[in-house]
């Protein structure tokens, strides 16, 4: 059976979604580049809540890529984005890189409900043809943030249970002809261990890049990542350019500072550390500023906003802010009773600073409790892999390796470390990832650690 025929009858055969609209694959509309040439897409029909399949129902956009006619099929990798509120087309950009590092597997890459094509939670405010499109103008936020409010009921849904629950729709329509493998980076690890609690997934690999801490942590959570990004950032610098960067925050009107986006030195090397080739460039950048020369932070702002438009994550993909706010308040925040005093007192002596304590503090969206699943980790977990960077400034290195203690008492777990890595290994770190997947997927000894070149 030819591949796009397949593709639409296994949609078809999920029994959660045999009453609702039938979902039909088709050609993408927008396959114009060549890494997403031939792909096929989907529109899924699935329960508010899956518990009652009687009630409203959303829509969830799927892609299929199919693998190089040229390489045997093997199978097919879920890749699941990170966020929350990044949509799939933020992994688009990684397309060849993820070919590489799984041949002759297809692409299938969700839309997490909420995000991107999938129904939005504020449908009106987030809707392609409103003034920011999926993104929200600032006349949209009240309005958005006040029918969160008004329908509680609907807004709760959007938590990760129920996108784990469409996981698990979704993927009983997996091709089962060959593997079928599992990918997560950074919140697709949670969501995805969440997925593997609460579905019978059935997958041969679990691929986790950038893991997420253990979920009861204390010491890794949203509230504390000016403590991480600091850390990161130290360790990033030798101490020469540490006491000149020193000196450089201590000075008052400098004439550099017009030239920092948004004017906060602390918060934009925070920036520069999830790209290592930027964040590489700190000391120099320091060095200069202590002499006056601007050059170098002006060619590093340039490269920066050139590698933040790469991301795939701009018009109606850009992340879709109602359920960031929403996921990190009702789950990822160790610390709901967090005040703007306490973020400023720890953040007064940092280096390096994250705007997300202080948006955990001002965000004014509702919460829902978190459910029985919040904390616990699969009972069993296929063979996994685990990527992470020991410069990630997201998710901690060492809250991974804490993590990967817990999950290795329900499966077989590699661990591969990356020397200087950063997060989202597949686009920092691509010549060590593809050659650590290769050498999973295919059955051979994973190297405990690799370090990608250093750019001259």
């Amino acid at each position: 059976m030819r591949r796009s025929v397949l593709w639409a009858v296994l949609l078809l055969v999920s029994p959660v979604v045999a009453n609702a609209s039938a979902p039909k694959a088709r050609v993408c509309e927008d396959g114009a580049s060549d890494a997403l040439r031939g792909s096929q897409c989907a529109m899924v029909d699935v329960p508010l809540r899956h518990a009652d399949p009687s009630g409203e129902h959303i829509a969830l956009f799927l892609r299929r890529i199919p693998a190089s006619a040229e390489v045997p099929r093997r199978g097919e990798v879920w890749l699941l984005s990170g966020g929350p509120g990044e949509s799939g087309a933020s992994l688009y950009p990684l397309i060849q890189t993820y070919q590489r590092a799984f041949p002759g597997f297809d692409l299938v890459i969700p839309d997490h409900r909420g995000t991107g094509r999938s129904s939005r939670i504020c449908p009106i405010q987030e809707a392609p043809e409103s003034p920011e499109g999926t993104g929200l103008a600032g006349a949209e936020w009240g309005p958005c943030i006040g029918s969160m409010y008004a329908n509680l009921q609907r807004t709760s849904a959007f938590s990760i249970t129920e996108a784990a629950r469409d996981l698990g729709v979704l993927m009983s329509g997996a091709d089962r002809g060959g593997q079928v493998l599992l990918y997560g980076v950074s919140y697709g690890t949670q969501l995805a261990l969440r997925s593997l609690q609460v579905n019978d997934l059935h997958v041969d690999g679990l691929f986790l890049d950038g893991l997420v801490p253990p979920e009861t942590t204390e010491t890794w959570d949203l509230s504390r990542r000016t403590a991480l990004v600091d850390q990161v950032g130290r360790q990033s610098m030798d101490e020469h350019s540490l006491q000149l960067y020193r000196a450089l925050l201590a000075a008052k009107d400098a004439a550099w500072q017009k030239d920092v986006p948004g004017g906060d030195l602390r918060r934009f090397f925070a920036a520069l550390l999830s790209f290592p080739a930027l964040r590489d460039r700190l000391p120099k950048i320091v060095e200069d500023l202590s002499e006056g020369d601007t050059r170098t932070l002006a060619a590093t702002v340039k490269d920066w906003n050139a590698s933040l438009a790469q991301l795939g994550q701009g018009g109606n993909n850009q992340p879709a802010l109602p359920l960031v706010m929403l996921i990190a308040a009702s789950e990822n925040n160790a610390r709901p009773e967090l005040g703007m005093e306490t973020v400023n007192e720890e953040a007064k002596d940092a280096l390096f600073v994250s705007p997300i304590p202080g948006l955990l503090v001002s965000g004014s969206v509702p919460r829902y409790p978190r459910d029985a699943w919040f904390g616990k980790t699969p009972d069993t977990l296929p063979p996994t892999l685990i990527l992470q960077g020991t410069l990630d400034p997201n998710t901690a290195y060492a809250g991974a390796l804490e993590h990967a203690a817990m999950l290795r008492r329900s499966g077989p777990v590699t661990f591969h470390t990356v020397d200087r890595g950063a997060h989202l290994l597949a686009l920092v770190a691509p010549r060590c990832f593809v050659s650590a997947v290769g050498s999973f997927i295919n059955g051979h000894v994973v190297s405990e650690r690799c370090a990608e070149p250093v750019p001259e």
